[in-house]
């Protein structure tokens, strides 16, 4: 396991306002752009379990990953975002039109105000 060491700046706030658009709207270019560049996300789900999570890596990779999610047919509400200078962490419910539920937790550092480091997990109905 290991940790990082955040350098946040106060000046900059994290816009919890875009993540609810940009993921309730499904609007990935939203998205993208509350990452840093060198940004990383880590993913743990079913495919990917925690000791080998899905690694996405760098803003264009990161792009390309959220057109994937936000381009498929489901709706997403967030649920809780709680945000401070050094990080943020959200909940989002989604929902396929078959009525499968898929529930996601993520928790970010951020930097300047844009997510350097998300870590996520995503449970999904059998």
């Amino acid at each position: 396991m290991t940790s990082t060491t955040n350098t946040s700046t106060a000046s900059t706030p994290f816009d919890t306002a875009a993540l609810r658009r940009g993921i309730e709207g499904r609007a990935p270019a939203t998205l993208v752009a509350l990452y840093h560049p060198d940004a990383t996300i880590e993913i743990a789900d079913a495919a990917h379990g925690p000791s080998a999570p899905l690694s996405v890596q760098g803003r264009d990779a990161i792009a390309a990953h959220l057109e994937d999610v936000y381009g498929r047919d489901m709706q997403h509400a967030v649920d809780i975002v709680a945000a401070s200078p050094e990080a943020v962490g959200y909940a989002v419910r989604c929902a396929y039109p078959d009525g499968t539920i898929v529930r996601c937790v993520a928790v970010a550092e951020l930097r300047d105000g844009l997510i350097t480091r998300e870590i996520g997990a995503q449970a999904w109905d059998d």
